[in-house]
């Protein structure tokens, strides 16, 4: 019986125990073989009524597409949304440049707008949100310029283009975000092609003194003074230095040595880069906008030093340039001012611009050079002489608003109704169409 029950215990021990350990080396397979077999087993306990074989390996797909969530949902969340990125800013630019507009206005919750010969025209793009806005911002600003205008909510710059450059103003409004872009053209318009009145060459051959472009936004002040730099840079040899907010027409030296700086990116003020030019043996400097009072003393210290000195300033006629400057100052510092003005000027040049009769646009202006009879007339303030004089002296060059719209007219290029339009004094146009001065 002994003998029996050995062999009998010894067999069913071996059958009894080797079936525990089966399942044993069950979980060694899946993590030395692959990991498949373990994400298998995870995506069973979502589906504990099936079992571990190949038809539940089916719905573990759409499950396995929420866990990592953001490849597969991404083709199909911009889908809705891709219509609004396809329209890029540069598309935008581009198309503005091929049909010849001069500025772009964007904003959120308002449509792309473009402005025609002066006159802003509608587009048939949709309504931009804010999500394309910020994307039309981060093409043409870096992070830095991004962050400076969520500080200051005023951001200045400019961009380039194979066929043009842009000048750039974000800002904040009621509605958000808006843009407005200037398209500023790479080639510049010589002063011939710009149909400008001979004196304007005779103006650029002045060796010092201060010569002032004025008129108000849109006027074509910048065009202008490109186009007098651009002549003394094919003509003269001089060292030419610009200051703007920011560079809009990008000049190659020539005859002349041009160095370009810009507020913010190679200067901090007008004023700073205006005093380091003197120290860096300028002929010519061309300060962008004479914005402040420290900025036009220290333009007219450099014009009374030997330099030539060209700036911008937002007054509608040549006169009311010089009330302007002088209103800077004080009751008590006027009579110097007057004196340093009249010593130190050598043209004012105002301009407007007009729609002509072929769908383009021709500059008119108010010249006034600085002769010893308006030298004497500056220092007492007798601006109404002033005007008067302008008015008869067209040998010396000069010619009112008036004058240069009446020319235009007996030219053809604009009708009797822009004249009246756009004439500072339209009692006095009428009179000219009249034949009555």
């Amino acid at each position: 019986m002994t003998d029996l029950q050995r062999p009998s215990t010894s067999n069913p021990a071996p059958r009894n125990v080797p079936p525990m350990p089966p399942p044993m080396p069950a979980p060694p397979p899946p993590t030395l073989s692959t990991q498949r077999q373990a994400t298998q087993t995870l995506d069973m306990s979502n589906y504990p009524g099936v079992p571990a074989a190949p038809p539940p390996v089916a719905p573990p797909p759409p499950a396995a597409t929420h866990r990592p969530g953001t490849p597969p949902p991404m083709p199909t969340v911009p889908s809705p949304k891709s219509t609004t990125p396809t329209l890029t800013l540069e598309k935008l630019i581009e198309e503005a440049y091929e049909k010849g507009f001069s500025d772009i206005h964007l904003g959120v919750g308002e449509c792309p707008r473009f402005r025609n010969r002066g006159e802003i025209e509608k587009t048939n793009h949709p309504e931009t949100d804010k999500d394309t806005f910020i994307s039309w911002m981060r093409e043409v600003l870096t992070e830095a310029e991004i962050q400076r205008f969520e500080e200051y909510l005023e951001f200045d710059g400019a961009t380039q283009y194979e066929f043009a450059r842009v000048r750039i103003n974000v800002f904040g409004s009621l509605k958000g975000y808006a843009m407005v872009l200037r398209l500023i053209p790479l080639k510049i318009l010589t002063m011939e092609q710009l149909r400008l009145p001979p004196i304007f060459q005779e103006i650029c051959h002045a060796h010092k003194g201060l010569i002032l472009v004025t008129g108000p936004t849109g006027s074509g002040k910048s065009t202008t003074m490109a186009a007098m730099i651009d002549y003394i840079n094919k003509e003269m040899p001089k060292h030419i230095i610009t200051i703007e907010d920011p560079i809009e027409f990008v000049h190659k030296s020539q005859k002349s040595l041009i160095k370009q700086r810009e507020v913010g990116m190679h200067t901090r003020k007008f004023d700073n880069a205006l005093k380091a030019a003197l120290r860096e043996d300028p002929d010519l400097i061309l300060v962008g906008e004479m914005r402040d009072k420290e900025t036009v003393n220290t333009a007219l210290k450099a014009a009374q030093t030997g330099h030539l000195v060209m700036g911008t300033l937002h007054t509608n006629s040549a006169v009311k340039t010089i009330e302007r400057i002088l209103n800077l100052y004080s009751g008590e510092e006027q009579d110097a001012m007057r004196v340093a003005i009249s010593e130190s000027l050598v043209a004012v040049i105002a301009q407007g611009l007009c729609r002509t009769t072929d769908g383009k646009r021709a500059a008119f202006h108010d010249i006034l050079i600085n002769t010893e009879a308006i030298k004497e007339w500056i220092k007492d303030g007798k601006y109404d002489e002033i005007t008067e004089l302008m008015k008869q002296a067209s040998f010396d060059g000069m010619i009112t608003m008036n004058q240069s719209l009446y020319n235009l007219y007996q030219d053809g290029r604009i009708t009797e109704e822009t004249a009246l339009e756009m004439s500072p004094t339209p009692n006095e146009m009428a009179q000219f169409l009249r034949g009555r001065v």
